[in-house]
């Protein structure tokens, strides 16, 4: 069924007609809307959907609608700042500031070497800053610490796939969603992350039944609660229960024995490793019911179609990487990749992430290039006439590993754009005191968290202010065109790294300089170049076949292709030992295999599959903190709120974090509805009101990362341990130990007094009171009893969006 719409979102402030609808897509989540930005009299008043672009047909989420706000906040940064002897951000010219930054650039490369630069980016940018980010970290200051953002988001997705079919880029893609019997959304809370794609799934199931829905989650999400099957697991055993549902569709699936054969390795290892998980062990580590493991395995192992999207629920978990890996061998056991309705769909969580990792502006080289390949690296310098000897190679280093750099004094120079690391890193405390040890630059719109620690702040100019492309979950390629100019005295991410590349004085063999092109247009013609003939192949992409087409999803190879909506059709996967985009790491420890040891798997374009070992998450409830802690989205607010925040309508939507508790934890513990309550993990604790229900398993509680202001102690990271996944290095933000304790003041009844009259006095409920001190009894209180109050009771629900709206 073609996804169909009648509805164009639309959200405009303007007396009278606005002046202008200029192309674009939302900058916000990675689903990749097709919209319109209103413009008028030289100001961003609005936005809406655009009804010809097949991804969103004129829809948009809430944050999508609000996220020009931002534009227009009070607030922006319209000059950069450094920071003074008195340790004050003072007002600085551009040439004060980058001057600066290109001192202290050359300072630290100079004592401490070129790995002592590094540069962590957003996955809110376009694809012309990343591949700028990765020739002028690679070919000018020639540092592999290049890291962002999607580190902590999806860096998984990019790892699974590595191992399982030798390249990044999502096999499966929304078209495939459109007509797929079966969809397992597996850690993927749909309904909040990515509110059209959800959309565009309840309404085909509306009309036709399909697809039956699997979702896999710890908690009753939104999405959860339109499941078919709910499968709700134990926090920390995404892998357990791949293992044994992967082991009861070998016992009695329908495997495709001649796809295994013919267009796979490694199948008998991968088997024996899942051998033990029968369906009983399974649901002791998972706490799944055996017959829904049986009806789980049952349709998973019979579909003729089937997608399987992760995100954040999978990709922060413990065994991250593996559990990926187990999706991708359940594809290849049943043959269901490449086909229509078939393929894993490893999400990405930000507008442009997927872009960064094609761009090489995080740990690989350009267009899919292997690091520890020489050939390409031997490739890298020929386009980029360098020398080959002066590019660095070997394995990448995550962000976790670099703040241990910092710690260790290895790292001089830490350039921070456009994300905000002291909300949305794990264990932050630790982070904020690693990054007061080196020099720092921010460069963002605004005031962040982060700008606490930094030396120097730039300015940055927002969605609409400037032009480039974004790659979305799907590989789709889309344009932003520029809307309106930025406020005087800011620029954008793009003309920032051109001036520091001119500044430095970065130039190719020949003595001319390193970046010759002068727009984001010209730098994605030079991308292509570079991009031909490897996996995400752009060669017939131009700015104005986006515009025309809305959007391309790679490779596509020439001016007359429309794109390609899925991979590996052919059963071609990109494993070839000198094509392939990394030789892979061993399975369990994370540790990189050598050339040698990829070389004697002899894949040559066969998919690989891993063994699946199951491995309990490091840090796990104890008695000092008794509780799981997991950390997720909401649908109202997009990672740290540096935009959203800013919105009226979405900051009055949620104002403030809470953590969530079961009702029957509740109740042991005597917590009403909305108190403040303290949450405490080794690293730290936060006071958040409660918001009390069904939606977490008893023994755990769930935290929003989105606030994280020094000022509130509300902050999910100041809890979250930073353990990373062996071979993602991504974070495990969704397993920490925590234990929950009331903070109450006392009240001593005096004669004559009530409970009505005490809950009258502090603003509660007699229902609260009574519960908040376990009283089975509300009148059985006397003079000289001592009452619990709790401090406050704040109003914790939040409305639900609803995703059925009406035509704007």
């Amino acid at each position: 069924m073609a996804w169909e719409s009648e509805r164009i979102d639309q959200n405009v402030y303007s007396q009278g007609e606005v002046d202008q609808w200029v192309y674009s897509t939302c900058n916000i989540c990675s689903i990749g809307c097709g919209c319109y930005t209103a413009v008028k009299d030289g100001k961003i008043v609005g936005i809406k959907g655009n009804a010809k672009h097949s991804i969103n047909r004129g829809r948009l989420g809430p944050k999508g609608e609000n996220q020009w706000h931002a534009n227009n906040a009070p607030d922006r940064l319209l000059t950069p700042l450094i920071r003074n002897e008195e340790g004050k951000l003072k007002p600085a010219s551009w040439e004060e500031a980058m001057e600066l930054i290109v001192g202290k650039a050359k300072q630290s490369l100079k004592e401490k070497g070129s790995n002592s630069v590094a540069i962590y980016s957003t996955g809110q940018g376009f694809l012309e800053d990343y591949y700028t980010i990765a020739k002028i970290g690679r070919a000018g200051l020639q540092t592999h610490l290049l890291d962002a953002n999607t580190r902590l988001c999806t860096a998984t997705t990019e790892f699974c796939l590595l191992q399982s079919f030798g390249a990044d880029g999502t096999p499966a893609s929304f078209d495939d969603v459109d007509v797929t019997d079966t969809l397992m959304l597996f850690g993927h809370n749909v309904a909040e992350t990515g509110t059209v794609l959800f959309e565009r799934i309840m309404e085909r199931k509306k009309k036709t039944g399909k697809p039956y829905i699997i979702v896999v989650d710890p908690r009753k999400t939104m999405t959860a609660k339109e499941a078919d099957l709910h499968l709700q697991l134990y926090p920390g055993t995404n892998v357990a229960l791949l293992n044994g549902v992967i082991n009861e569709v070998l016992l009695n699936g329908r495997i495709d024995s001649d796809f295994i054969g013919k267009h796979t390795i490694g199948a008998e290892e991968m088997m024996k490793s899942v051998g033990e998980w029968t369906l009983e062990k399974t649901a002791e580590v998972t706490g799944i019911p055996e017959e829904t493991l049986k009806l789980a395995a049952m349709k998973l192992g019979n579909t003729d179609s089937l997608v399987t999207t992760t995100l954040q629920g999978t990709f922060q978990s413990a065994d991250a990487t593996t559990a990926c890996v187990a999706i991708n061998n359940l594809h290849l056991i049943r043959g269901l990749i490449g086909k229509p309705g078939s393929g894993p769909l490893h999400m990405a969580g930000q507008p442009s992430s997927s872009a960064n990792r094609t761009a090489g502006g995080v740990g690989t080289y350009p267009a899919h290039r292997n690091p520890m390949n020489p050939e390409h690296i031997k490739e890298m310098a020929e386009l980029w006439n360098v020398d080959m000897m002066t590019l660095p190679v070997g394995p990448e280093k995550g962000i976790e590993e670099q703040i241990e750099m910092i710690e260790n004094g290895e790292i001089g120079f830490f350039w921070n754009i456009g994300t905000n690391p002291l909300v949305s890193l794990p264990n932050r405390q630790r982070a904020k005191k690693a990054l007061e040890k080196t020099f720092v630059v921010v460069q963002d719109p605004f005031l962040t968290e982060t700008t606490m620690v930094a030396d120097v702040v730039l300015p940055a100019a927002l969605w609409g202010e400037k032009e480039g492309t974004m790659e979305n979950a799907d590989r789709t390629i889309n344009l932003l065109r520029k809307a309106v100019d930025p406020p005087k005295g800011v620029k954008s991410d793009f003309d920032i790294l051109m001036d520091f590349a001119r500044r430095m004085d970065f130039t190719d063999k020949e003595g001319q300089p390193l970046i010759a092109y002068k727009t984001p247009e010209e730098c994605f013609e030079e991308f292509k170049l570079v991009s031909k003939g490897r996996p995400c192949d752009m060669t017939g992409i131009t700015y104005q076949r986006l515009e025309e087409h809305n959007g391309l999803r790679w490779p596509v190879k020439d001016g007359e292709s429309l794109g390609t909506p899925r991979l590996y059709s052919d059963f071609l996967f990109h494993t070839d030992v000198s094509y392939s985009q990394s030789y892979t790491k061993d399975q369990f420890t994370g540790r990189n295999l050598t050339k040698k040891e990829y070389a004697s798997k002899n894949a040559k374009g066969r998919a690989i599959f891993h063994p699946t070992r199951y491995l309990p998450p490091s840090e796990q409830p104890n008695e000092d903190y008794p509780m799981w802690l997991t950390t997720g989205r909401l649908v109202w607010h997009w990672h740290t709120r540096t935009k959203t925040g800013r919105s009226p309508y979405l900051q009055m939507a949620a104002q403030h974090g809470y953590v969530e508790i079961n009702s029957d934890d509740a109740k042991r513990l005597s917590i009403v509805q909305g108190e403040l309550v303290r949450l405490s993990s080794p690293r730290g604790w936060i006071e958040v009101p409660a918001r009390i229900g069904d939606a977490v398993q008893k023994g755990l509680v769930f935290v929003p990362f989105h606030f994280g202001s020094w000022e509130k102690k509300e902050a999910a990271n100041e809890l979250t341990v930073d353990y990373v996944d062996p071979l993602s290095k991504q974070p495990t933000f969704k397993q920490s130990a925590c234990k929950i304790e009331k903070i109450r003041r006392e009240h001593q009844v005096a004669t004559g007094e009530t409970l009505e009259f005490i809950a009258e006095q502090y603003g509660m409920s007699v229902e609260d009171l009574t519960a908040a001190n376990g009283l089975t009894n509300p009148y059985s209180i006397q003079m000289g009893d001592t009452l619990e109050v709790p401090l406050s009771v704040l109003n914790v629900p939040m409305q639900p969006y609803m995703p059925y709206r009406q035509k704007i």
